[in-house]
């Protein structure tokens, strides 16, 4: 009896760790799905600058180069404000609408040295979507 007993106590330890193998396995393979669910939850949450460019309907598209030689007059603490302020208006200007959005890419490339030395030029794509608005892109390429 002690050898059945023992046999079956060996058989319950390796049921156990056939079963403890097994569950890491499962807990793993649960975790890629809650992290794709995570992903696609924060999609939506965009805010409207940040829209992918698939998501937007295009109805005018266009490419410009915009020069930031009137930024440098004014004093280096006040240059890439200046600069932001100066495409916003360019836009306006050029699309003839009101709202206009700069994108994070945009806004990073204006700030990128800092607040005394906004770039030159910039070259940008500029989107208009079916309700009005103006999205400012770079080019793609640059």
């Amino acid at each position: 009896m002690t050898e059945t007993t023992e046999n079956e106590a060996q058989e319950e330890l390796e049921e156990e760790k056939e079963a403890a193998e097994t569950e890491p396995e499962e807990k793993a393979e649960e975790k890629p799905p809650e992290k794709e669910v995570a992903a696609k939850e924060e999609k939506p949450s965009l805010k409207a600058g940040e829209k992918a460019e698939e998501e937007i309907e295009v109805v005018e598209e266009k490419l410009y180069t915009v020069n930031f030689r009137k930024a440098w007059i004014t004093p280096r603490g006040k240059r890439t404000p200046r600069a932001v302020r100066m495409l916003r208006d360019f836009v306006k200007r050029h699309m003839k609408t009101e709202d206009v959005i700069i994108s994070n890419e945009i806004n990073e490339k204006l700030w990128s040295r800092s607040i005394k030395k906004p770039p030159r030029k910039l070259r940008v794509r500029v989107v208009k979507d079916k309700e009005g608005n103006v999205i400012v892109f770079p080019v793609q390429g640059d």
